[in-house]
């Protein structure tokens, strides 16, 4: 039996007592948030008939994610971060802001502090004996498509057994391994020398496999490299490039594949080319050219300071 009792009188005063809509003191902001989550949720355990079991399940599973430091894993794969861009995306239209390289979600390896090079970096230190050179090099531009020389591009992946440095459980990569920052040239060019990273997966048995399970879906991400790129007067750009080819390119439990950041990779085995980046033998090219935009007002409407992230 479906018994109803969210639109009770005494449940709607109810639900302003928990959530301080009947004190003076407190933060407005936090008060309206909880109100309208702890309403929400209250008509879904009413309309779903949800079952004091089924309710301590998912408790026990937030304590779980708690636990396990997932909460950051989680939030991509249940759309939530691509949410938060698409909602972007479309503040900016509404502004009339075009985005020629698209933003897309972070994710939590993001550790700061990376080492600091100008126009080039080494990422990788050569000792991960699977890997596959890659080269990757562009162009930074303006808002008003002027190169952009001194712009900061930080840039980090993971290893070929899709492992970051930092986050490695095996202890295996040193600080910093595949994480730097390039300045851009006089140019606004960047260029960097590391491995074609691998894709991976969440933690096997971890409460995230576990619910992307219980939804039927995997929890699998592409092969990919990220993106923070920053210069005075233009907007902090997130963003994340995929490894072409990858059969997880439009299948990623992140929801990170976006149109645009799919560049292309050409395998170079011509002596020219191998010479001219002084190596030894054949490696991967990728070209990836980054626009960024315009403050909006003085002011960078997207950047979030006060995000949590690793500290070196």
């Amino acid at each position: 039996m479906n018994v109803k009792i969210f639109d009770k009188p005494e449940i709607q005063d109810f639900l302003k007592v928990l959530s301080g809509l009947d004190k003076t003191g407190g933060n407005a902001r936090v008060k309206e948030i909880v109100h309208r989550i702890m309403s929400d949720l209250f008509k879904a355990i009413d309309d779903l008939d949800i079952t004091p079991d089924e309710y301590w399940t998912g408790i026990a599973w937030l304590n779980e994610i708690g636990a396990a430091g997932q909460a950051g894993l989680i939030s991509p794969g249940l759309g939530l971060d691509h949410f938060l861009d698409e909602r972007l995306d479309a503040i900016d239209e509404a502004l009339g802001i075009d985005n020629p390289t698209p933003r897309t979600i972070e994710g939590p390896l993001y550790v700061a502090g990376a080492p600091v090079s100008h126009g080039f970096a080494r990422l990788d230190d050569g000792t991960d004996e699977n890997g596959h050179t890659l080269i990757m090099h562009g162009t930074v531009y303006r808002a008003d498509g002027r190169p952009l020389p001194g712009a900061m591009v930080e840039v980090w992946h993971c290893d070929t057994r899709g492992f970051y440095s930092h986050f490695d459980p095996t202890g295996k990569q040193a600080p910093f391994n595949m994480r730097r920052t390039i300045i851009a040239d006089a140019n606004g060019c960047y260029k960097f020398r590391s491995i074609v990273p691998h894709g991976y997966g969440v933690p096997p048995g971890s409460p995230t496999e576990q619910l992307l399970f219980a939804l039927g879906r995997h929890g699998q991400r592409p092969a990919h490299i990220h993106f923070f790129i920053s210069a005075d007067g233009h907007r902090k750009l997130t963003t994340q490039i995929n490894i072409e080819g990858d059969p997880l390119v439009n299948d990623d439990f992140a929801y990170a594949t976006r149109d645009g950041l799919v560049p292309a990779l050409i395998e170079r085995t011509d002596e020219a080319s191998i010479k001219a980046n002084g190596l030894s033998g054949p490696f991967a090219e990728i070209r990836f050219d980054i626009h960024l935009t315009a403050m909006v007002n003085g002011v960078d409407n997207q950047i979030n300071e006060l995000r949590k992230r690793a500290a070196a």
